[in-house]
């Protein structure tokens, strides 16, 4: 029985690294599974479901641009210009629009859109775990997991995943080689502020990686250098930021909505995620309540989005318990699962568990910059989404470091047991 197990292990341990021998090869076999089994899930949906409707802030915002040019009317009522979402995805939808109508063939090809980028990211796994130090066994393991359970995110989140995975490798390479010049701290520098117009919750990421690298780098030009990367994101922040201003008068950081979702998920009444507040269907929100969408409209986004923040933060200041517990809530959703509904803790924490594993059977062969670029990423980027009602789709961009570290965790032990047992006494 002994002698099976080791052949059989053996013989996924040759399959895996005959598979990853090339990276085009991985690349091409983890997208075309993944494409492919997503592709077949359409077609469970109509054509009339396929239709694009504004229906949703992100398909709305791509209409206005598509009708009129305008970053516009994300909600119920139409409002005028908008910066509630971040504006390269909506822009790549609109894109499409143009191209295909608002027919089926246009929803059909954003969903395209939507399928080809999480293909890819899952696709890339095997080359970002090789120079993450986390080996390509265990990133083609986790692409292949990942693609098998399939899961949608229409809001651009497979694209940051794969900024965020660039932005790693780039910083991860700086710290080992400590060959740091100029123009590649620029590049950095624009890179990310470009990402932040993906999604700008990859902001408390490369802050912290930003002071990993000033405590772990040597010299008295790593504090020039931080200045030129910061110089390089506000270069890239500069067009959205300057449009902001001139339609709002106001600067803030690439969305306007921060207010709006902090009371959505701090008022009376509150629960810790979107889809318990969904089931009561009294949102205080423009894209689902007349009222609020009519304020909005009214007194304008900017002044809708300071007094949504100041009713949370009084409401915040007032019950510091029950935000302290909804808090908790949230933490808990991200790294547990859903608490509301059982059913669905078992995926969320045994994907949370086996990538703890992975992390810490992987140690020995990590040294500190390797450890810091995994770790960083999964404490900061989930930061913002914490004091906020939860959605799963939040934690969409950071999942595919759990899969590889879960890969890490099976290719531990299909690499280690043939040993083990050929070693064991009968």
């Amino acid at each position: 029985m002994k002698a099976v197990i080791v052949n059989a292990l053996e013989g996924i341990r040759s399959a895996l690294n005959w598979l990853v021998r090339y990276h085009w090869l991985s690349f091409i076999i983890i997208f075309l599974l993944a494409f492919a089994i997503r592709y077949m899930q359409l077609d469970k949906i109509t054509s009339r479901h396929l239709t694009p409707t504004a229906n949703w802030e992100l398909s709305s915002i791509a209409i206005s641009l598509m009708e009129t040019g305008e970053f516009a009317n994300p909600y119920m009522l139409p409002s005028g210009p908008t910066a509630h979402l971040p504006p390269i995805y909506p822009y790549l939808v609109s894109f499409i629009y143009r191209l295909y109508g608002l027919t089926p063939a246009g929803g059909l090809a954003a969903w395209i859109l939507m399928i080809g980028s999480s293909s890819a990211l899952l696709a890339l796994l095997p080359w970002l775990a090789e120079k993450l130090g986390i080996g390509r066994q265990a990133g083609f393991l986790g692409g292949v997991a990942w693609a098998v359970l399939v899961d949608w995110a229409g809001h651009g989140e497979y694209l940051t995943g794969i900024a965020l995975g660039l932005i790693m490798v780039a910083f991860l390479r700086r710290w080992r080689t400590q060959s740091i010049n100029w123009w590649g701290s620029l590049l950095l520098g624009l890179g990310a502020g470009a990402a932040f117009h993906l999604q700008p919750a990859l902001l408390t990421v490369v802050l912290g990686l930003l002071a990993f690298e000033l405590w772990w780098c040597k010299g008295r030009g790593k504090w020039m250098h931080a200045i030129v990367i910061s110089s390089g994101i506000l270069l890239a922040c500069i067009p959205w930021g300057w449009r902001n201003y001139t339609t709002f008068g106001e600067f803030f950081f690439i969305r306007s909505n921060f207010g709006l979702e902090l009371r959505l998920g701090n008022h009376e009444g509150a629960l810790a995620t979107m889809e318990q507040l969904d089931a009561l269907g009294d949102h205080i929100h423009p894209r689902a309540n007349f009222s609020e969408a009519r304020k909005l409209r009214d007194i304008g986004e900017m002044a809708y989005m300071q007094d949504a923040q100041e009713q949370a933060l009084h409401w915040i200041i007032l019950h510091p318990g029950q935000f302290a517990l909804l808090t908790l809530q949230r933490i808990a959703n991200v790294w547990i699962g859903p608490l509301h509904r059982p059913a669905g803790i078992a995926s969320v924490l045994g994907l949370t568990l086996l990538a703890i594993w992975g992390f810490w059977r992987s140690l020995p062969m990590l040294d500190l910059p390797q450890r810091a670029v995994l770790l960083i990423p999964l404490a900061t980027f989930p930061l913002v989404y914490y004091f906020v009602a939860y959605m799963p789709r939040y934690r969409e961009p950071i999942d595919w470091i759990l899969f590889m570290l879960a890969g890490a965790a099976v290719w531990s032990w299909v690499e280690v047991e043939p040993r083990v047992i050929g070693t064991q006494k009968d």
